[in-house]
């Protein structure tokens, strides 16, 4: 029986619909009836979650909780959540809450192991509540993959490019080229220090950096986890 599929979204609003678009593209479809039923909450208003990572704001697990009750009773199966800082506090959500939620980072680790067994080491371009908070690192290093992490000094540049894709730094705004100029700048310092493949480790930086953007393989975490969800719900998606 097919699943429908739960996005707690809105964190950012377009990082959500690059996500819905990615579950539609992927989805093997003729007509409108061969898609998975989706119900989305969109809520921009959850707190910041870098600044809760770090002490300096207010926790979000009320408000995602709050959202995946909502899903469930809309008839949601199970939830993704496209915001990989959100993911931090998956454990407390998958605590708290009856609906199953699927995991960008066991994603990333099994795709890593079962599709690219030479790569051994990966450049990581997330927000600094990600990176500080070292959930993705410990889930590869289980899986036996080390991360390249930018300097102090370029990860300041990497927390400016995503509040610049989300629109929020209240002053005047790059154009995307612009910015996707200076992540893929960024990439490869990564990759001049030894990483094999690039994690898009934040789900604002996809909507800049593509697959195929790099001399080495892209890991789009918003892309692998649209793959997740169409097999969670019953699919097998395209290639």
């Amino acid at each position: 029986m097919e699943q429908t599929i739960g996005i707690l979204g809105g964190m950012g609003p377009e990082a959500t619909v690059d996500f819905f678009a990615k579950i539609v593209a992927l989805t093997p479809a003729t007509r409108d009836q061969d898609h998975p039923r989706v119900v989305i909450d969109s809520n921009p208003k959850v707190p910041d979650r870098t600044a809760a990572i770090l002490g300096q704001g207010d926790s979000p697990v009320p408000a995602l909780l709050a959202g995946l009750e909502a899903l469930q009773r809309a008839g949601a199966d199970f939830a993704a959540i496209p915001c990989v800082s959100a993911h931090v506090f998956l454990d407390e959500l998958r605590q708290k809450s009856v609906l199953p939620i699927l995991s960008m980072f066991e994603v990333l680790a099994e795709v890593l192991g079962s599709k690219h067994p030479e790569i051994r080491q990966v450049g990581v371009l997330a927000t600094e509540g990600t990176i500080r908070a070292g959930n993705l690192e410990a889930r590869l290093w289980q899986a036996g993959i080390d991360c390249v992490l930018p300097s102090a000094p370029d990860q300041e540049r990497v927390m400016g490019c995503i509040y610049e894709i989300k629109g929020g730094t209240g002053g005047p705004l790059r154009s995307r080229g612009e910015v996707a100029a200076e992540i893929r700048e960024l990439a490869g310092r990564l990759i001049a220090r030894g990483a094999q493949g690039v994690v898009l480790g934040c789900t604002e930086i996809p909507l800049v950096l593509k697959p195929g953007d790099l001399p080495v393989p892209v890991f789009d975490l918003t892309l692998l986890l649209a793959r997740a969800a169409i097999r969670a719900a019953g699919r097998t998606p395209r290639e």
